[in-house]
């Protein structure tokens, strides 16, 4: 499965993942072959790319609870989207309560790890679907924490309306993705303040949970990322609990999301990348996320820091990093937990492709040449192909 952008799509590709309208109904299944047409509708809808599927890859499994996940995250983006746009007319969100208790509802008590699969996104939908993401990961963070039913609808709306500042930002600024210029940056900055200030004086007609407007000032002034030698130029900010949940993950969603300045990367790499930042990001949290969704689950395949390529058997329950690995070299077992830094190789990351097929050009054909059992080999078959021609044919005339 590979991360393909639209402009580069093209006819007898396969999807990868299915493909919702605004009420939950699909439209694309998985596997779908791509025609002129479904491209030219996939353009159509301002999608930055799709996840399509290898030449040779069979259709891998989805449970009913992955298909579940992404026909939520539709859904709930247009709600979210409606209630932004009420706030953007200084209206009241009339159902963002309800949105927000069936996101805690839905993921907010899980007993289990959740296959967290990103959805597809565009340049027009990229602010809501990263809010939902982030309030779906936000309510499972705190669960794993322990957070109170209160806390959690703090955390959740917080989380759907930090960034919806955003949607006062000229389209041709957002497009320009990470490279802005220090008066795109503090026009956005302005536009997320003024929402702010909207929000707060919206407070008198619609009653917002108790600490969600502190979590979404720290969030809005201080920027989302993180730094504490930084930031507003403070480097002692007194970070609420809540906030720290939200910048974990905020980072997780925006690394592994697709976007329009380059590839998405796995989510084993986006977080090792936030546990190696300590001064960055509260390590309870990370590890919270750790054990609330899956990063290496077992069929996962991953490549190794000699070289080698292995298939996760089990993941562990302490490190995320050290499963048990089938190692395809000689189809042995291997506990990286039980071994852990004394082992000889860890895992570098997922493996991008499954397609382990060399690519020839004609010139390395040429190359090529056969022995002489192998000449008669070919000639069998290319005889047997005759014979079977020959047949089906008479067969049809008769």
């Amino acid at each position: 499965m590979q991360f393909v952008e639209s402009k580069d799509l093209r006819p007898g590709m396969r999807l990868a993942k299915p493909i919702y309208n605004k009420n939950g109904v699909l439209l694309y299944e998985r596997d779908t072959r791509l025609s002129v047409q479904v491209i030219n509708n996939i353009q159509n809808f301002m999608l930055i790319g799709v996840y399509i599927l290898e030449p040779a890859e069979p259709l891998p499994p989805l449970s009913k609870e992955e298909l579940d996940f992404e026909r939520f995250q539709t859904i709930a983006m247009f709600q979210l989207r409606n209630n932004v746009n009420l706030l953007k007319n200084e209206k009241p969100p009339k159902t963002l309560d309800l949105l927000v208790e069936s996101i805690i509802r839905d993921y907010g008590s899980l007993d289990h790890k959740l296959n967290f699969t990103q959805n597809i996104r565009s340049s027009g939908d990229f602010v809501y679907k990263h809010s939902i993401s982030v309030a779906i990961l936000a309510a499972m963070i705190s669960h794993t924490l322990g957070a109170s039913a209160a806390i959690q609808r703090s955390l959740v709306t917080a989380a759907l309306l930090y960034d919806y500042g955003y949607i006062f930002v000229p389209q041709e600024i957002l497009d320009k993705g990470d490279d802005l210029s220090a008066e795109d940056i503090k026009l956005i900055q302005s536009h997320r303040l003024s929402a702010y200030e909207l929000l707060n004086s919206l407070s008198s007609s619609f009653v917002f949970p108790d600490k969600a407007l502190a979590y979404i000032s720290q969030m809005v002034r201080y920027d989302i990322h993180p730094n504490l030698n930084s930031l507003a130029g403070d480097a002692r900010i007194a970070w609420l609990d809540g906030t720290k949940i939200l910048q974990v993950a905020d980072a997780f969603d925006r690394m592994t999301a697709m976007h329009l300045n380059g590839d998405p990367v796995s989510e084993f790499q986006a977080i090792r990348t936030i546990a190696g930042q300590t001064e960055a990001y509260d390590q309870d949290v990370v590890k919270a996320l750790a054990e609330s969704i899956h990063i290496l689950p077992p069929g996962s395949c991953v490549d190794l820091t000699n070289g080698k390529k292995a298939l996760v058997i089990d993941d562990s329950k302490g490190d995320f990093s050290h499963p048990l690995l089938l190692l395809f070299s000689d189809n042995s077992l291997y506990d990286l937990n039980a071994t852990g830094s004394r082992s000889p190789f860890q895992i570098r990351d997922v493996m991008k492709t499954m397609d382990n097929r060399i690519v020839m050009d004609e010139d390395t054909l040429k190359q090529f040449i056969a022995d002489e059992p192998l000449k008669a080999t070919a000639e069998r078959f290319r005889k047997k192909k005759r014979r079977k021609m020959l047949r089906e044919k008479a067969h049809g005339q008769s």
